[in-house]
């Protein structure tokens, strides 16, 4: 089976190399000829761990090519998969330019049946909308000049940046959506590897598909924003309130399950930011409110200003302050930086008058097109990065940075505040060294008094120990709080235990008493 896939981008080329890998004949297109003339020597733009193997070992092997004559190869396939860019406009709204670009060259090069398979992230309607235009343009053709079938099948991606490959081969469902019976059978033809795997298919119609895409991925943007706020009050409570030991407790519930519970300075990327938005707008055209995603989005807006804040609470001032940043694109195993909430820290430091000093392990290319500032210095590793600055940030979780030597990067600074904005790091660990640590919902960087939850507790804690208790049992209360706070470390637990571990207590001075 001959396979044309539209677009070389991110989805483009792992989609294409993929199917390749399945035995298909594939070819991927695109309009930029710069770009396929790299891709046909071996060069690929993006940076995803598996991808270049991929790619050489199909081209080797005759079934993956790339080519700028769109028109011929689309003639010479069955299927035609359209994974062309679908950019948010100012508006939220995706923009479907690409698409309908894509869906004009398709009819124009038809001589016989097609099936066009739309890869590329949409709004709801796009398929029915698409099959309109192609079915539009190819009725105004001479009779005769070309065919009058063709199938439109609604097939979303759900590759996650840093693991497209993984996830392309061992997916966790495969989305069909069309009311034909012939493109059914050709999709299983296509995915027949992932057949024989017991991957489940979902058969639906081109909404549901649409929907699904965005539903999938605004659920769990709606996740990452909850822990953030989560890990946010944690940071207000104080250190006796940690958000990962919470987020581990809520992953245990098989209904919540314990993905994207991790904490940090937010969510980026192309897909969630895009999709979410797209998301909102696309139920306000139909009338309707999504609250829930509106608020995630909102969350998400702001979550890197935390980093900011702290970054500014460590250093009093930021002003002529050295700042080393380790980690820019939005996540690690990428190199895209498109939404990256490290970069967005970069700019609000810079705009606060700081100089940078930075270091990716992947994205410096992609960096240095952002950030055009005097003060910003890129460096060559992470030790270069650290030399000389008043504080380290991590905004991203690569996992070098998770082994680096702490005692080693403290001496290389000049001085000693590191904000962790992944929680890559151990507390105790990073303060043995000499670090002021600042994390994100582990109350590292507030030590307060931790607030127990009942006013006698309260008064308890906050007896002056200096002052002759009034009565026997104001000296008893005294004394039952210090043992409490000695065998806790400071620690608050909820009222019913704090009473329990009283009573307790009582005994055993009781007992010494005589």
């Amino acid at each position: 089976m001959h396979i044309t896939v539209m677009g070389t981008g991110y989805v483009g080329l792992v989609v294409g190399a993929g199917l390749a890998d399945f035995g298909l004949i594939v070819t991927c297109v695109d309009i930029d000829k710069d770009k396929i003339k790299s891709l046909a020597e071996g060069k690929v733009p993006i940076y995803e761990p598996g991808l270049q193997e991929l790619v050489r070992r199909n081209v080797e092997r005759g079934r993956l090519s790339f080519s700028a004559d769109i028109k011929h190869s689309i003639q010479n396939s069955l299927v035609v998969f359209v994974a062309v860019g679908t950019d948010a406009r100012p508006d939220g709204l995706a923009d479907l330019s690409q698409i309908w670009s894509a869906a004009d060259l398709i009819a124009e090069s038809m001589e016989e049946y097609k099936v066009v398979v739309v890869k590329s992230s949409v709004p709801v309607g796009t398929a029915a909308s698409l099959n309109a235009r192609i079915r539009q343009s190819l009725s105004s053709r001479s009779p005769g000049t070309g065919p009058s079938e063709f199938d439109v099948v609604s097939n979303p991606e759900f590759l996650r940046e840093g693991s497209a490959v993984e996830d392309f081969f061992h997916p966790n469902r495969i989305v069909i959506g069309t009311a034909s019976e012939r493109a059914v059978a050709i999709a299983k033809d296509i995915y027949r590897p992932l057949y024989l795997i017991e991957t489940p298919f979902v058969f639906t119609t081109w909404e549901s598909a649409e929907l699904t895409k965005y539903a999938a991925n605004a659920f769990l943007a709606v996740k990452v924003s909850f822990v953030n706020e989560l890990a946010n009050l944690c940071d207000a409570v104080g250190p006796s309130a940690d958000v990962h030991v919470i987020a581990h407790s809520l992953g245990l519930d098989r209904r919540i399950g314990p993905k994207f519970l991790h904490p940090g300075p937010g969510f980026g990327g192309y897909c969630f930011p895009k999709d979410t938005r797209a998301l909102v707008q696309a139920a306000r055209s139909y009338g309707e409110e999504f609250r829930t995603v509106e608020a995630a989005v909102a969350v998400n807006d702001r979550q890197f200003q935390r980093v900011v804040d702290k970054v500014r609470k460590g250093l009093e001032s930021l002003e002529g302050k050295v700042v080393a940043v380790l980690g820019l694109s939005f996540k690690m195993n990428t190199d895209d930086v498109r939404e990256s909430r490290s970069l967005k820290i970069c700019e609000a430091l810079l705009a606060e008058n700081c100089s940078l000093r930075l270091f990716d392990p992947a994205a410096m290319a992609q960096a240095r097109r952002v950030l055009k500032d005097d003060r910003v210095t890129f460096c060559s590793d992470s030790d270069e990065a650290v030399e000389g600055s008043d504080a380290v940030v991590i905004g991203t979780e690569w996992n070098e940075f998770r082994n680096l030597d702490l005692r080693r990067v403290k001496e290389h600074m000049r001085g000693d505040l590191l904000v962790d904005a992944r929680n890559i790091f151990d507390i105790a660990k990073a303060k043995s060294v000499g670090f002021r640590y600042y994390g994100i919902g582990r109350g590292g960087d507030e030590q307060k008094a931790p607030a127990l939850l009942d006013p006698v507790s309260r008064a308890i804690a906050n007896a002056p120990v200096d002052e002759e208790p009034e009565s026997e049992a104001e000296r008893l209360a005294v004394a039952e709080s210090k043992v409490w706070f000695e065998r806790h470390g400071g620690q608050g637990i909820p009222h019913e235990e704090v009473l329990a571990d009283f009573g307790l207590a009582s005994k055993d001075l009781r007992k010494q008493k005589g």
